[in-house]
């Protein structure tokens, strides 16, 4: 059994709460929120998963040093853009612990990985990155799920895996912590724009056709920031990429639907509910690429639909009207 600290009461950080809870760890999780805080200890639910039930091992709490002393590690999972702050709020208890990143997506106003945000600020932070195809809505009620768990410590590795692993969930391990991060981050941006090709009505061809050019444009991007391209086919990469770009529960591929549906990026927002990485990230993702001159004509694209009012249909039609290439 051990302590564990998650800091983020969204739908990851309650789902992986619940996982771990079940397994008869103790967990306290960390909220911004007063209200998500009373929600979880009086009515022991979760106002963004549907039918689940708080047990008494899973506790909430506002303080950041009430949820983190004693724990043996930190699970961090709040939004990609709110990573620095909240590391700086809390860097103070972390001590030796090492903290797991499980957010997924970049810092925007230095195109930073979240592992560099945090080594930042704190040089002698231990880092793990656990990633994969993952919805917080089937891992809460126990459905099968695989996730990779990267990190530079075989000590952190084999901590996560025997922490988390049993018959509902398989854990690899990996020592590329730049390609499992950046594989999470940038498949947020396909994913959504398999929700614009939904809105506007295409067809299983296409998502196919996006699923594996987008992964080509990941892959090329991943490996220029130092991940290993044999990352981003595993779990991280495309498994992640898949269960994003298919799925409803993917809030990035809904608001996606959306755009696609003719709703303006604030109605896609404020119907979605909840943060919407790909959306913070696309410019993101445009900027890199042109830093590192890596040819992205998908990210391209919808950088246009977002920010500069091309319509989907005519994205769609500029893709397919590219000059002619070899596949590789």
């Amino acid at each position: 059994m051990k302590q564990i600290a998650i800091i983020g009461s969204g739908s990851w950080g309650v789902a992986l709460g619940l996982h771990l809870a079940a397994l008869g760890n103790n967990v306290k999780i960390w909220s911004f929120d007063e209200e998500e805080m009373r929600i979880i200890n009086e009515e022991k639910t979760c106002k963004f998963l549907r039918g689940v039930h708080i047990p008494e091992n899973i506790y909430c709490s506002l303080s950041y040093k009430e949820v983190i002393e004693g724990a043996d590690f930190i699970i961090h999972v709040t939004p990609s853009k709110f990573t620095r702050n909240i590391f700086k709020e809390y860097k103070q208890y972390v001590g030796n612990k090492p903290v797991i990143i499980c957010s997924k997506g970049f810092e925007k106003e230095s195109l930073k990985t979240l592992d560099e945000v945090i080594k930042e600020e704190m040089k002698e932070a231990r880092i793990g990155v656990l990633s994969g195809p993952s919805h917080a809505e089937e891992v809460s009620v126990s459905v099968p799920t695989a996730l990779v768990i990267a990190s530079k410590e075989e000590e952190i590795k084999e901590m996560i895996q025997e922490t988390f692993m049993n018959e509902n969930m398989r854990i690899y391990t990996s020592d590329d912590i730049k390609g499992v991060e950046l594989g999470g981050a940038l498949k947020n941006i396909i994913a959504f724009c398999a929700g614009v090709a939904s809105g506007i009505g295409l067809g299983d061809n296409t998502f196919a056709a996006l699923i594996t050019r987008g992964l080509v444009e990941i892959t090329n991007l991943g490996v220029k920031l130092g991940g290993k391209k044999d990352t981003f086919y595993g779990l991280s990469g495309l498994g992640d990429l898949i269960v994003t770009c298919l799925s409803e529960h993917s809030r990035n591929r809904r608001a996606g639907k959306l755009i696609g549906q003719g709703k303006t990026l604030e109605e896609a927002r404020k119907e979605v509910g909840m943060v919407i990485e790909s959306i913070d990230n696309i410019d993101v993702a445009y900027e890199l690429g042109k830093k590192y001159n890596v040819e992205m004509p998908i990210v391209e694209t919808v950088y246009d639909v977002i920010y500069n009012q091309l319509d989907p249909k005519e994205a769609v039609h500029k893709l397919m009207q590219r000059e002619k290439k070899a596949e590789y």
